[in-house]
């Protein structure tokens, strides 16, 4: 049976829409407005329904920072690789950097543990295997120096 395809869906209101949203996850102020516009949400109303989010405690980028940051340092990323993601979804670059320090992780240790559980406990048999296993710490957004101790011994 076909459907009538002349009525266009009814679009919830962007603060509807934005609640469902934050059901499912934390999301930054910028990201809803990225999402709510791009389902065609008039921008002045998704405007106001962001304000009330923020008023009524819903959405927080604060919050959102602390959960990511969480979130990615028990998958094994760098401050580096977190603080690009966070830039990514519009969070300003001082609230990434706060976000990092709140989260009070030894970055050095986080390295060291993240080399172990990708390639074990046995050092690198040569200086290709070192390479690679730099190339993957960087990628995972550890910086040069702590790469360079993280391999050390």
């Amino acid at each position: 049976m076909r459907r009538n395809r002349s009525k266009p869906e009814r679009q919830p209101d962007p603060y509807a829409h934005a609640v469902r949203l934050l059901a499912r996850r934390e999301h930054s102020r910028a990201e809803l407005r990225r999402k709510l516009t791009h389902k065609g949400h008039e921008p002045d109303a998704v405007d106001e329904a962001l304000e009330r989010l923020v008023a009524e405690r819903y959405q927080s980028d604060a919050r959102f920072v602390e959960t990511f940051v969480r979130h990615r340092v028990q998958q094994g990323y760098g401050p580096v690789r977190i603080a690009g993601e966070l830039r990514e979804r519009g969070v300003d670059e001082a609230d990434a950097e706060e976000g990092l320090r709140a989260a009070e992780v030894d970055w050095q240790s986080l390295a060291r543990d993240t080399a172990r559980r990708r390639f074990g406990d046995a050092p690198a048999g040569d200086a290709r295997e070192w390479a690679k296993r730099a190339r993957f710490l960087q990628y995972r957004g550890f910086p040069a120096d702590m790469v360079r101790r993280a391999l050390k011994g």
